[in-house]
């Protein structure tokens, strides 16, 4: 697509990498096929195609508009059109780059800014934690639309205590621990079967996804920063063999850090190599399958039941590990069925978009779950790999939504 930046934006960084990616972009509209959003809503400019024509549109100096600005927000950036494009389009990048400049220009209203902060301020404070509590002590008396994002309080066990010579780091997500923390413990407890030690840094944070997609990209590169400072004598004295995320919107934004971070000196090395190490926690399965087999002979609670499961788009789309966990899994004698037509499809979830676009997210969720129905009337369990997936989906059906590290966890026991 042939692209004539305008004064403004020639020669700066942002502006070269969007106009590299707008070259890319053949007009082809084959993402438009499997665009959650146009599905539903059949408008051009609520798919991947249309949303580029506007991005090309302010970056050659058309005066964006808040029509423009809503196109961008309905984007639930699954980046499904990224594993349909055939040229290589960078999407996920392009639309960062291109909600920024529109919102540099285009004041939202008092509500929306209030929201918007909220939501980038609260969900990585350390008043988070406490406030979750709070929330899952009172929760029947919350409002139906509350009570739908405070799960209700869990066990999670315990923290294994033995060491070992191979070792990882673990991501823990800045809603994650408050939230749902037995998926951080199990991802421990299983590591700890197969010999592995997981190791958590006590200063490390938010990855930067909320803030960074919000378009606070100088919070969210802070927040980045500061884990690579946390974690850095570990990476550097070369104790840690990975970097493990069980949170595929977390892993997503990790392993895209040394590119964020491409253009400063001090931590564009850093960053890169930090990247490097990122890991989903279904990248390590199979190097492990042989000894979690040797493991699970015999044991009587692999369910009995077949389980449907939930592929994030943050692993199939960005990540591009489509298929490993139901290979994986399935190896084990776990019976996981995804949806026959619909698996590469976002739930709604995405991040923050559930709390923004309520009504376009609760239509994704529900279209999910029907999907997920006709595979498995009656699952033992709903499975996912993303916090926000799984909340998300929870909120819509009785049956139990839950990580598959925790489905393993139980059966190792």
């Amino acid at each position: 697509m042939q692209t004539h930046l305008a004064p403004q934006y020639r020669g700066t960084p942002e502006g070269q990498e969007a106009e590299a990616i707008l070259r890319k972009c053949v007009h082809c509209g084959f993402c438009t096929a499997t665009c959650p959003t146009y599905q539903e809503l059949g408008d051009e400019l609520d798919g991947p195609r249309g949303r580029i024509y506007l991005i090309k549109q302010v970056l050659e100096g058309q005066t964006p508009t808040r029509a423009t600005q809503q196109h961008l927000d309905r984007c639930l950036t699954c980046r499904n059109c990224e594993s349909t494009c055939p040229s290589g389009v960078q999407y996920g990048h392009l639309v960062d780059i291109g909600r920024k400049v529109v919102d540099a220009q285009v004041p939202r209203p008092l509500g929306e800014r209030l929201q918007r902060w909220a939501l980038k301020e609260g969900l990585t404070s350390p008043l988070f934690a406490p406030a979750m509590k709070l929330g899952q002590a009172v929760r029947p008396l919350l409002p139906a639309a509350i009570q739908a994002k405070v799960p209700p309080r869990g066990e999670h066990g315990a923290w294994p205590t033995r060491s070992h010579a191979r070792k990882v780091l673990l991501l823990q997500g800045c809603v994650q621990p408050a939230m749902l923390p037995n998926i951080n413990y199990a991802t421990a407890r299983v590591l700890d079967a197969v010999g592995i030690q997981t190791l958590v840094v006590a200063q490390s944070q938010c990855c930067g996804a909320v803030k960074y997609h919000l378009n606070d990209h100088d919070g969210g590169k802070a927040q980045m920063r500061a884990n690579i400072d946390a974690w850095w004598p570990l990476i550097e004295a070369g104790e840690v063999e990975a970097i493990v995320s069980n949170a595929s919107g977390c892993g997503a934004m990790l392993k895209d850090w040394g590119h964020v971070l491409r253009d400063e000196p001090d931590y564009a090395d850093k960053a890169a190599r930090t990247s490097a190490l990122a890991r989903d926690l279904s990248e390590l399965l199979p190097a492990l399958l042989p000894e979690l087999a040797d493991k699970l002979q015999g044991k009587a609670r692999v369910p009995a039941q077949p389980m449907a499961y939930h592929p994030p788009c943050t692993l199939q789309h960005a990540q591009k590990l489509k298929g490993v966990v139901e290979a994986q899994l399935s190896r084990l004698g776990f019976q996981l069925l995804t949806a026959r037509t619909e698996s590469h499809l976002c739930c709604g979830s995405a991040g923050t978009y559930s709390v923004l676009q309520p009504a376009m997210a609760k239509t994704l969720r529900d279209r999910k779950l029907q999907a997920l129905d006709e595979v498995a009337p009656q699952p033992a369990a709903i499975l996912s790999a993303n916090i926000g997936c799984i909340v998300h989906l929870q909120s819509g059906t009785p049956v139990p939504v839950r990580h598959w590290v925790e489905v393993l966890d139980e059966a190792l026991a």
